[in-house]
């Protein structure tokens, strides 16, 4: 499992200075990451370096998620088929899409930088001080006391791929697309709102080649032995919870709460199930959908779950759309489309199923084992700036990558409290407003 961790865990994820996003912004300020709990802002927010820097209509925003999702969902199939996949979307680079990120500081003293949170994913990894092919924003482990690389004999580098010795310090090489990667198997200091942990394992990357691979950082929040989860164990006991804000909100007010204090007391759970070939990512059972009053019909095999092939569905961070495979999703809209009634539909690049009339926008209810959630309006639909052309936000799994998952993504999850509690194996959701 790690060594899929470490081909792939950079798909969703980017690495920051916080000098050059956060410091003119006064809303931005650390104020709010105290104790355990970590503001957590979108990618596109006014808060993020990432954003673009020429303002994009609504269109080209949708069509630049869209193709962000499709590399996405290729990387989570190639995940479930154990296969070492990068995905490569026609006609451009590797595409990065982070979508939520927070801030830590590495290493005495500390360095702040900004990491995506990713829940399908384990390791933590930063381009480091001398690093041959990335670019200036680096941690520098030169300056800070506490850095150490890790040896050959240690178990942490039992849990790479293609571990090398040079001298004493594990390394690992690996490729991603047409690039590849050399990084040292390292320990630091790593810095969580107010919460210090010492000795975290990291990959620190030293050397990249091809033009595949930008420079990137990511705090991986899965359940194999180099996530987060598994080295706060103590700490943290292997829980944590996050609200997710509006990609539209300029209140930078989600947050990340790591650990069992402070988590909500009414909240519904359904379990959370285990797949031997891919542990890290987070199973539900989702038995049926209803749409409006009317629990659709869908083959049972397109929601059942199966460790042997991986099917089944998955909560995700990292997708921005959800994804249901075909004949759940096919079942989905075509009683979407009954109840909005006779207005002509058309389509938006991934998305067909858009409106340029005002309709009244029926529910839809994810019924999981022990747990229903009911959507509102807006983790349904997605609207246009002039709020003219108005679409259901989901759409059917693609085709050229196989895909036997149902993934839940983040825009279904805004203004929701999501409880990961791996050590009681269940997961619970409730309506949160922090938008």
């Amino acid at each position: 499992m790690a060594t899929l961790s470490f081909v792939a865990f950079s798909l969703c994820l980017l690495f920051f200075s916080l000098a050059q996003g956060l410091s003119n912004n006064p809303q931005c300020s650390e104020a709010k990451d105290q104790g355990s709990n970590l503001q957590v802002f979108h990618v596109y927010s006014p808060c993020s370096p990432f954003r673009p820097t020429k303002p994009m209509s609504w269109e080209e925003s949708v069509l630049q998620m869209q193709a962000d999702d499709q590399a996405r969902l290729q990387f989570l199939s190639s995940l479930v088929a154990k296969k070492s996949v990068v995905p490569i979307a026609s006609g451009r680079q590797i595409i990065q899409s982070p979508t939520y990120i927070v801030r830590a500081k590495i290493g005495t003293p500390p360095q702040t930088l900004l990491l995506a949170v990713d829940t399908s994913n384990d390791a933590a990894w930063v381009p480091c001080n001398g690093c041959v092919g990335c670019g200036s924003n680096v941690f520098n482990s030169a300056k800070s006391t506490t850095y150490k690389t890790l040896g050959c004999q240690t178990a942490q580098c039992k849990q790479v791929p293609n571990p090398t010795c040079l001298g004493s310090t594990c390394s690992f090489n690996t490729s991603y697309g047409s690039s590849t990667l050399a990084a040292n198997l390292s320990q630091e200091t790593f810095t969580l709102a107010t919460d210090v942990v010492p000795g975290y394992t990291f990959g620190c990357l030293q050397k990249t080649t091809g033009s595949s691979v930008p420079p990137q950082g990511l705090l991986g929040l899965g359940r194999g032995p180099l996530s987060l989860l598994s080295q706060t164990q103590n700490l943290y006991q292997s829980t944590f919870s996050y609200c997710l804000p509006s990609f539209k909100s300029l209140n930078f007010s989600g947050s990340l709460r790591l650990g069992p204090v402070g988590q909500p007391k009414r909240i519904k759970y359904t379990p959370l199930l285990k797949n031997p070939r891919r542990s890290s990512l987070y199973y539900v059972n989702l038995n049926a959908i209803r749409v409006g009053r009317r629990i659709v019909d869908i083959p049972p095999a397109a929601l059942a779950f199966n460790p042997t092939t991986g099917a089944g569905t998955i909560i995700d961070s990292g997708t921005v759309f959800t994804r249901l495979v075909e004949p759940a999703y096919v079942a989905v809209r075509n009683e979407f489309r009954r109840r909005v009634g006779k207005y002509p539909f058309q389509t938006l690049g991934g998305f067909d199923t858009c409106y340029s009339v005002p309709f009244v926008v029926p529910t839809i209810t994810f019924m999981f084992s022990g747990m229903n959630v009911t959507l509102p309006e807006d983790n349904i639909v997605i609207h246009s700036t002039a709020g003219s052309i108005t679409c259901l936000a989901m759409a059917a799994a693609p085709d050229n990558v196989n895909s036997v998952l149902n993934v839940i993504a983040n825009m279904q999850q805004q203004n929701h409290r999501v409880l990961i509690d791996v050590p009681n194996s269940r997961l619970g959701v409730a309506r949160e407003r922090c938008t």
